[in-house]
């Protein structure tokens, strides 16, 4: 069984910075059988996602309005993903899930459009908030 446990969420002010880390056990990253994503859902919104990684070739992907300002990786040897985030804005505000996925590309994160990418999930893990006040 696959499970993910996400941390490191909080309240931070506009211009702070905050990592979050996600924990994966039911498989190993060695494996290749899946990528991992980072999501957010806003209050009212629709869970979006934010970035992702290929686990096997590095690949990263980032949406357009986090482009820049976040940065993804993978400690493969301890089965775990990082989402830095700095430069924080009250937009950014929402609760963060990290989720195993069937592939990382360009169509799984937010280009401003309608499509989620949450068709690429295949577990998610429980959430962590982030609040960012400006």
């Amino acid at each position: 069984e696959v499970q993910l446990v996400e941390s490191g969420g909080g309240s931070v002010q506009t211009g702070g910075s905050l990592r979050l880390s996600c924990v994966v056990s039911g498989f190993t990253f060695y494996d290749d059988d899946y990528d991992i994503g980072w999501f957010r859902q806003a209050p009212g919104k629709e869970r979006k996602g934010v970035s992702c990684i290929g686990l096997s070739d590095g690949d990263t992907y980032y949406g357009d309005s986090v482009k820049g300002r976040f940065t993804i990786s993978a400690n493969n040897a301890e089965n775990t993903v990082y989402l830095q985030m700095d430069s924080l804005e009250p937009e950014d505000t929402a609760v963060y899930y990290c989720a195993t996925t069937h592939g990382c590309g360009p169509a799984l994160v937010d280009d401003g459009g309608t499509y989620t990418g949450t068709d690429y999930v295949a577990d998610w893990g429980q959430g962590t908030q982030v609040t960012v006040s400006s």
